[in-house]
Formats: structure tokens, sequence, C-alpha cells
């Protein structure tokens, strides 16, 4: 994979984007990265982490990117350990642009999805090689 394809994972805080002093191993686990590659003829997001309004950016233009490059875009979800209305509007902003295939997501992601009405409108699949064949 090249390098420009993969987003660096990044540790941010509620203090403009940049990592505050105080945070620990247990934040670390929570920060977000984005990993891009080509799977089965699909072009493949996947997402780990936490995201809300601070960390969203990076997820948000992987996905902008890809809509834009690519005719199938999966977004991996099963290492979202957090989303929030942020994530919804970026899926609904990715589908928008082209289908967007949703794997995996949580049981919390898959009840905000029902709650909201998003999983009428998004096609979420159970594994990455499912969503690359539909």
């Amino acid at each position: 994979m090249p390098c420009d394809e993969a987003v660096t994972p990044t540790l941010m805080s509620r203090t403009g984007g940049k990592p505050s002093p105080d945070q620990g191993a247990g934040d670390a686990a929570r920060a977000p990265s984005v990993v891009q590659h080509e799977t089965g003829g699909a072009w493949v997001v996947a997402a780990r982490g936490a995201y809300d309004l601070d960390s969203i950016t990076p997820l948000a233009d992987a996905l902008e990117a890809a809509a834009g490059k690519h005719p199938k875009v999966v977004l991996d979800a099963s290492g979202v350990t957090f989303a929030d209305s942020a994530f919804l509007n970026v899926l609904i902003r990715a589908h928008q642009a082209g289908p967007l295939r949703v794997v995996a997501p949580s049981p919390q992601l898959q009840r905000l999805f029902e709650v909201t009405g998003v999983d009428a409108v998004l096609e979420v699949r159970g594994t990455v090689a499912e969503a690359a064949l539909s």
C-alpha cells in the first residue's frame, strides 16, 4: 500500500485536535485511526477508535477521497469503539457520493443506525469479503 493511502493514527483531544498532556494509555485505545486498502475490487476504509466532532476529520477525508476515486467503497467499522452524530453525518455524505457498504458495526453503532433511520439507507454487511462481493 502506498504511503499516501494510509492515514496514520492520531490522538486528538478537545483542545483543538492536539494531544493533551494528560492523555494516558486508556485514551490511546480510543484514538482514531484510518487505514485504507483494496480488497476484491472494493476500496476498504478501516476505521478504529472513537469518533466525534473533534476526531472525525481523518475518516471524513478518507471516505470523501475514496468515493471520488472508487466505484465500490466499504467502511470496516468493526474497530469503531464510539460514534456520534458527526460519524453519522460523514457516513450519510459518503453514501450520497456513491454506494457505501458498512461492515460489522458494533451493537452501539447498530443501535445508533436504527434510532436515526440510517440503517434503512446504508448497506450493512457482516464481513469485508461479503461487502466487496455485493
